[in-house]
């Protein structure tokens, strides 16, 4: 029974680190945009734009 003195207390210290978590993961913004990683995964777009160099360079070598 004296093992019931401990267990509690240590039960209600986890949950109160548990919650203070998520209000810190909600205040820093974690749960903003849910479905936006997702959906950026199944979109087809380059992530690096060609420079101006790499345009010109292609320009003449489609002119020959």
């Amino acid at each position: 029974m004296e093992i019931i003195y401990y267990l509690v207390p240590m039960a209600m210290i986890i949950v109160a680190g548990i919650v203070a978590g998520l209000f810190w993961a909600v205040k820093s913004g974690q749960f903003d945009d849910m479905e936006g990683p997702a959906h950026q995964i199944l979109m087809d777009e380059e992530i690096f734009p060609e420079d101006s160099e790499n345009k010109e360079f292609n320009k003449e070598n489609n002119n020959e």
